[in-house]
């Protein structure tokens, strides 16, 4: 009550809180804004028929705010800037030129924004033209067509639209973090789950009071309940947990002025990959499922071996889950040496003249932070491929037959929760320094 009674009585806060809130709902209003061409209300019919059986379009239209199962210009979501962001700190690691940049600090940082802005538009396109090829399919596998067969004009005016809307997403995010609080790209993502879960809650507890429906699934609810809360209280656990390492600065004298002498402490997140891994690892789980669309091709033996790799890692298999989790694992070891790098930060520690008590500044500190950062990894890295199986195992306990609301959308809701309250929290200490 004390830090609500502070917000209220803070006019810049309260500005700042209004212009999230007014950008959320300006994105909810273009997730209604259909993309022109395609009769809308017949795509969004067979879109909600086809998610009751495909956990991963599911999945992903929680991530674009229900705008996949709507067919609005806002389609792709920010995924094409996720990507191009990706895709720019790998290109770090192989070329020198952009590694280079990425240590000019601030200046250095705007500028691979603008690299990642200039790839998100292309890359807009063509995951909007493959979004609608793969409707198509979808339709004529079903036995409708309801895309039809789109002139040169028409898929330019679907794809420059669905452009647009990523354009506007991105924009969207960046005033928010200009102007408002937390990260904007991160907060529309976090508006598009939840958005989504008032829904699969009524329908939940449609489910619970139909005439059908015994106590036994009832208790089966009431587990899953209780089992959110835990994994929620594990989130904010790994999320906020981390390894201080104790540096030391020598004094070093510069004219009449001692300098240095004063110990501070690196931290060392338990989890510093975020849900990266995991977004890597559903990239690579969709390739069985275009490999599969060669089921039905000519070649008796290609199309046995795609009817194999289908069945094998089909949705909702221990062998999928399996692999899932072994991906998720993986990746979670090459983000973290992507984003924290154990010869650059013992060389700046080096170079400020700072030691970490007990070991030798340079190669011996390298080493240091390999071992260590190699051991917490271990468990954020069982963790995060815990979270991404756990939508499997709730689905063998409850059959409920949907993965959309799992690990990965818990973890990005509540780490993106704790980011605002963060930012909250240093607004009021700022606003409220003086009188203290």
């Amino acid at each position: 009550m004390e830090k609500i009674r502070q917000i209220l009585s803070s006019k810049d806060l309260l500005k700042k809180i209004g212009y999230v809130l007014f950008a959320l709902f300006i994105f909810r209003v273009a997730a209604h804004v259909p993309i022109p061409g395609p009769d809308a209300e017949n795509v969004r019919n067979f879109l909600s028929q086809s998610f009751a059986s495909n956990s991963v379009l599911s999945f992903l239209d929680l991530f674009s705010g229900g705008g996949i199962s709507r067919f609005s210009v806002v389609l792709m979501g920010v995924g094409p800037y996720i990507t191009a962001s990706i895709m720019i700190q790998l290109l770090t690691l192989v070329f020198p030129r952009l590694e280079a940049i990425s240590k000019e600090g601030e200046q250095g940082q705007k500028k691979l924004n603008q690299y990642s802005r200039l790839i998100a538009l292309p890359l807009a396109y063509i995951e909007g033209y493959a979004a609608i090829r793969f409707l198509q399919f979808s339709t004529s596998q079903a036995g409708q067509d309801l895309i039809g067969t789109p002139t040169i004009a028409q898929w330019a005016l679907m794809l420059t639209s669905i452009a647009a809307g990523t354009m506007f997403l991105m924009w969207l995010g960046e005033l928010i973090t200009e102007k408002g609080l937390g990260n904007g790209i991160s907060i529309i993502i976090f508006a598009g789950i939840v958005a989504g879960l008032p829904q699969y809650i009524g329908e939940a507890i449609q489910k619970i009071f139909i005439p059908e429906f015994d106590s036994t699934q009832l208790i089966r609810y009431g587990v899953i309940a209780a089992a959110a809360l835990l994994v929620i209280l594990a989130i904010i656990v790994v999320t906020e947990g981390q390894r201080k390492i104790p540096i030391s600065y020598a004094k070093r004298m510069r004219g009449a002025k001692l300098y240095g002498g004063i110990d501070s402490f690196l931290p060392i997140k338990l989890n510093m990959a975020g849900v990266i891994p995991i977004i890597f690892a559903g990239a690579f789980m969709n390739i069985p499922v275009m490999i599969g669309f060669l089921a039905s091709a000519r070649t008796q033996w290609i199309a046995r071996s795609a009817d194999w790799v289908k069945t094998t890692f089909a949705q909702q298999t221990i062998s999928y889950a399996v692999m899932y989790f072994v991906l998720v694992f993986a990746f979670t070891f090459f983000s973290t040496f992507l984003y924290f790098k154990p010869k650059d930060v013992a060389e700046n520690i080096q170079k400020q003249g700072g030691f970490i008590p007990g070991i030798r500044p340079g190669t011996q500190t390298e080493k240091y932070l390999n071992w260590l950062i190699n051991r917490t990894t271990l468990w954020g890295a069982i963790f995060l491929a815990v979270i991404a199986a756990m939508p499997f195992m709730i689905d063998k306990f409850a059959k409920t037959g949907n993965l959309v609301i799992g690990g990965t959308s818990l973890l990005i809701v509540v780490g993106v929760a704790l980011e605002i309250r963060n930012q909250i929290d240093a607004q009021i200490i700022t606003r409220s320094y003086d009188s203290i």
